[in-house]
């Protein structure tokens, strides 16, 4: 079970999900290294109470150093699912941070670098990787995305590290990208709406960030995660306390 000497290294530190994941494992007392491609942005956020490493996915020579001594990855990176300005367009046909380098290419750099001992490695997924084909998702999947996901799922699942990979339906909640740490660790969920769990890829709905990001870390705690693949959405009436064992024991 993870404790406090652990290091856990989480990739897109500064993102919609990932800072969030970060917050959660400091009230957790756990020790965070954030991967971040802007060092500015992740200090500002993080008030130096996490160890902060630049690095970029995308570019797997470096990566191997920023994983040395890490027992835990939590893999929040992402772009968007239609171009964008965040694509970054090298030229009109090329783009250097499209779902296919980021969440394809770049996720599959990041487990070839990690450690062999490394006890778990977290991957927030999609809904929909699975049903590619079917609407709603034949659409999200216009350019890309679930194939790019589904990419960097395969690379985990077939690197023989211990894995937990999270399938969230549409995000809602945030991101709170831009406010501070104390922000992050007062977030709550708007909807509420209870967490749903389920293995495989055949729920439909929105997913609250801070309850994927709270997935992400509370699965490090229990053994029933391991190389467990699951949907996670919310819906109905939302429990006084989220039960995580439980839900996770259904899996």
């Amino acid at each position: 079970m993870i404790s406090n000497l652990d290091k856990v290294l989480v990739a897109g530190a500064t993102g919609g999900v990932g800072q969030l994941v970060v917050a959660k494992l400091l009230a957790k007392d756990l020790q965070v290294c954030a991967l971040t491609r802007t060092r500015a942005k992740a200090e500002s956020m993080f008030e130096q109470r996490v160890e902060i490493i630049e690095g970029d996915i995308r570019d797997s020579n470096p990566l191997k150093n920023v994983t040395k001594g890490i027992s835990y990855i939590i893999c929040c990176t992402g772009t968007t699912a239609f171009p964008s300005l965040r694509w970054d367009f090298a030229n009109w046909f090329q783009s250097s941070n499209s779902p296919k380098v980021v969440d394809g290419e770049g996720v599959r750099n990041l487990v070839a670098a990690a450690p062999r001992d490394l006890k778990r490695f977290v991957f927030v997924s999609s809904c929909g990787v699975l049903r590619k084909d079917q609407l709603p998702f034949n659409i999200l999947n216009a350019f890309g995305v679930l194939d790019a996901k589904l990419m960097g799922e395969k690379a985990i699942a077939s690197s023989s590290l211990p894995y937990t990979i999270i399938r969230p339906g549409r995000l809602i909640d945030g991101p709170y990208t831009s406010y501070d740490l104390n922000t992050l660790l007062r977030a709550k969920t708007d909807g509420q709406k209870a967490v749903v769990l389920e293995s495989g890829d055949r729920l439909n709905g929105e997913a609250s960030r801070i309850d994927v990001a709270n997935a992400c870390v509370e699965s490090l705690f229990h053994d029933t995660t391991v190389n467990q693949s699951f949907s996670l959405i919310n819906s109905g009436d939302r429990p006084a306390v989220t039960d995580w064992s439980q839900l996770f024991a259904t899996l």
